[in-house]
C-alpha cells in the first residue's frame, strides 16, 4: 500500500469519526458525566440511566418506540418478502411499478407520508367526508393502526433487501423436494425460505432501526394522537423551557443501545448458520408467466394506491379544497392555496419564509450531496481496492452511520459544537448554516457508500494492480480506470443523496439557526397549525420542483457522459 492510499483511508476514517461517531460517542458520554460538554466535569453514576423506569412519559416513550418498532418491522417484512417473492418468481405488468413506488417511498420523507394519513383517517378527514367510515379513523389513530401505517411506507426497506437475494437460485434443491412429493407451498416453506433467511433478517433489521429513529411520524401525529416516542421526546426536551438536555440524553442512550441491539441480532443470526448455498450449478432466476396475471396485477395495484396513493393523493387533494370539511362540492376546488404559495402579496410573511426556506434547502442539500459523494467514492474506494491499516475502522463507521438517526445526530452535535471554547479559533458552528451542511454530509454519506459500492464490486481489482505496476499514481487510477466506469453511479449517489437531505426534518428542528426558514419547518409549521391546504400546496409543490431537478440533473448527466464517451472514441 502506497503513501497515497494511506492517506485516503486515514483522511475518509477522521471524517466518519468526527461526521458521525463522535455526535454519538458524545451522546453516550453525557449519560455518565452530563456536565462535561457545558464546563462541568462531574461523575453523575448511572442512575439516571434508571430514571427512565420511575419517571411515565420516558417510559412510555421507550415502550411506545419499542412496540412501533417490532410491530412494523414484522408486518413490513412480511409484506416485503411477499412482494419479494412475487416480482422475483413471476413476471407481471406490475412489477416494473412496484420496483418505482419502492424506491419512492424510501426516498419521500416520512412527515409528509404521515400528514397525508392524518389528513385522509382523522375525524374531519377525507375517508370520513366521502365514505363516512368512522371505523378508520378509530383503527388507525391506535398503537395497531400506527404500526400498520409505518409498515406500510417502510417495507420498501426489506422489499429491496429480499428482492437482491432472489437474482440467483439453486433449483435442484427445490427439485428434490418435489420428487419427494412437496407441493409448491411445502418447498417454499421447507427450502426456499431457510435459504432466504439472512435476506429476511437484514430487512427485518432494517426496517426495526428505520422505524425507531423514525421523527416525522410522531411529528405529523403530535397534532390530532399523543403518542410518545424516544426521537419525540429527545426533541421536545431541546425545546422546552428550561432545555433538558439530561432528558435528551438518556432517551438518545436508550435510543442508541436498541439500534446496537438490533444489528447485534443480525450479526449474531448470520454467524450461527451457514447460508453459502450458492455453487457453480446456480443460475439467475427465471420469471414466469403466472395463470392469473390479472389478479397478482389488481392486488398489487390496489395495495400500491393504499401505501402510495393515499397518503400523497390525499395531500394533492386536500391542496386543491377551499375548506376540508366541505367535500368535494363542485364550489370546493381552488387554486388559491398555489397561488398564496408562489404569488402572495408584497411582504407576505408565508411567501417570503417559504421562498426563503426553498432557497435554504436546496443549496444546503446541493453542498451535502457534493461532499457526500466524494466522501462515499473515497470510503467505497478504500474499503474495495485497498488493504488501509483503516479499513477495520472506516467499515465500522460506515456500517454505524446507517443506524445513527437524525435526532441522535442532533443533539451530539450540540454537545460537541457548542462550546465556547470553539470561538476563538471560529469552530463555534451551532447556530449556523455550516453545521445544517455538515449534518447533511452525515445523514447522506450512508446512501452514497451503500449505492457507491455495489458499483464497485463489479470492478476487477486486477486492473488497477497493473496500472499500479506500470506507475500510475491513484489519482490517475481513479481519472483514467474507476470514474469512466463507475460514473453513473456517483451520479445516482449524489442525486439520491440531494433528494433525502432536503426534507430531512429531525435535523432542521434541531440545528436551525435562529430566524432560519427551511422548507421542511415551512411546511411542518403550517400543518402544525391546522393551514392544511397551504401545508399540502408546499408538499405537493416541492415534491415536483426536487423531482423536476432530479430527472433534469440524471438526464443532463447522461447527455455529458454521451459526449464524453463520443470524444474519446
Amino acid at each position: 500500500m502506497n503513501a497515497s492510499e494511506s492517506r485516503w483511508g486515514g483522511g475518509v476514517t477522521l471524517l466518519l469519526f468526527l461526521f458521525i461517531f463522535l455526535p454519538l460517542l458524545a451522546v453516550l458520554i453525557n449519560v455518565v458525566f452530563p456536565g462535561l460538554f457545558f464546563g462541568r466535569f462531574e461523575f453523575g453514576g448511572f442512575a439516571l440511566v434508571g430514571e427512565i423506569f420511575h419517571r411515565p412519559l420516558w417510559r412510555q416513550s421507550l415502550w411506545n418506540s419499542v412496540l412501533l418498532a417490532l410491530g412494523a418491522a414484522t408486518l413490513g417484512t412480511v409484506i416485503g418478502g411477499a412482494l419479494a417473492t412475487i416480482r422475483a418468481r413471476w413476471n407481471i405488468a406490475a412489477g416494473r411499478l412496484l420496483d418505482t413506488a419502492a424506491w419512492l417511498l424510501l426516498i419521500a420523507p416520512s412527515f409528509m407520508i404521515a400528514q397525508g394519513w392524518v389528513l385522509f383517517a382523522s375525524a374531519d378527514g377525507l375517508v370520513h367526508q366521502w365514505l363516512g367510515w368512522t371505523w378508520v379513523t378509530s383503527f388507525i389513530f391506535q398503537p395497531a393502526g400506527l404500526v400498520f401505517v409505518m409498515a406500510l411506507s417502510k417495507f420498501p426497506l426489506a422489499y429491496l433487501a429480499i428482492a437482491a437475494a432472489t437474482e440467483w437460485n439453486v433449483r435442484q434443491y427445490g427439485q428434490a423436494a418435489r420428487l419427494n412429493g412437496a407441493k409448491p407451498w411445502t418447498v417454499w416453506r421447507t427450502v426456499e425460505l431457510p435459504l432466504a433467511l439472512p435476506s429476511f433478517l437484514a430487512g427485518w433489521t432494517l426496517v426495526f432501526m428505520d422505524t425507531i429513529g423514525d421523527f416525522g411520524l410522531p411529528a405529523a401525529l403530535a397534532t390530532v394522537y399523543k403518542f410518545p416516542t424516544l426521537t419525540y421526546s429527545i426533541y421536545s426536551a431541546i425545546y422546552q423551557s428550561p432545555v433538558r438536555f439530561d432528558m435528551a440524553g438518556v432517551l438518545a442512550f436508550y435510543l442508541v443501545v436498541l439500534l446496537a441491539l438490533a444489528m447485534a441480532l443480525l450479526v449474531f443470526a448470520l454467524r450461527r448458520s451457514r447460508f453459502d448455498f450458492l455453487n457453480a450449478k446456480a443460475v439467475r432466476t427465471a420469471k414466469e408467466k403466472p395463470r392469473r396475471a390479472w389478479a397478482f396485477n389488481m392486488a398489487i395495484g390496489a395495495f400500491l394506491l393504499l401505501c402510495l396513493g393515499v397518503p400523497l393523493g390525499t395531500s394533492a387533494v386536500v391542496s386543491l379544497l377551499k375548506r376540508t370539511g366541505e367535500g368535494l362540492s363542485a364550489g370546493n376546488w381552488t387554486l388559491e392555496h398555489y397561488r398564496s404559495l408562489l404569488a402572495g402579496a408584497a411582504g407576505d410573511h408565508r411567501l417570503l419564509a417559504y421562498l426563503e426556506g426553498m432557497s435554504h434547502s436546496l443549496s444546503i442539500a446541493a453542498v451535502a450531496a457534493a461532499f457526500s459523494m466524494i466522501i462515499g467514492f473515497a470510503t467505497a474506494y478504500v474499503l474495495s481496492f485497498t488493504e488501509s491499516r483503516f479499513r477495520s475502522a472506516l467499515q465500522l463507521f460506515s456500517v454505524v452511520s446507517l443506524a445513527v438517526p437524525g435526532v441522535v445526530l442532533g443533539i451530539g452535535y450540540i454537545f460537541i459544537w457548542n462550546q465556547k471554547w470553539l470561538e476563538p479559533i471560529g469552530l463555534h458552528l451551532y447556530g449556523t448554516p455550516a453545521l445544517l451542511v455538515i449534518a447533511g454530509i452525515a445523514g447522506a454519506i450512508p446512501y452514497a457508500v451503500r449505492v457507491q459500492m455495489g458499483a464497485f464490486g463489479t470492478l476487477s481489482g486486477t486492473m488497477l494492480k497493473a496500472a499500479a505496476i506500470q506507475g500510475a499514481g491513484i489519482f490517475d487510477r481513479v481519472r483514467h480506470i474507476v470514474l469512466p466506469l463507475v460514473r453513473q453511479s456517483l451520479l445516482m449517489a449524489t442525486l439520491a443523496a440531494f433528494g433525502t437531505s432536503i426534507f430531512d426534518l429531525a435535523l432542521a428542528s434541531m440545528l436551525k439557526p435562529a430566524n432560519y426558514s427551511l422548507m421542511p419547518l415551512v411546511i411542518d409549521r403550517a400543518f402544525e397549525f391546522s393551514q392544511y391546504g397551504y401545508a399540502t400546496a408546499a408538499t405537493v409543490f416541492s415534491c415536483a420542483v426536487v423531482v423536476m431537478l432530479i430527472v433534469t440533473l440524471q438526464a443532463a448527466g447522461g447527455w455529458l457522459f454521451r459526449r464524453l464517451d463520443r470524444n474519446r472514441y
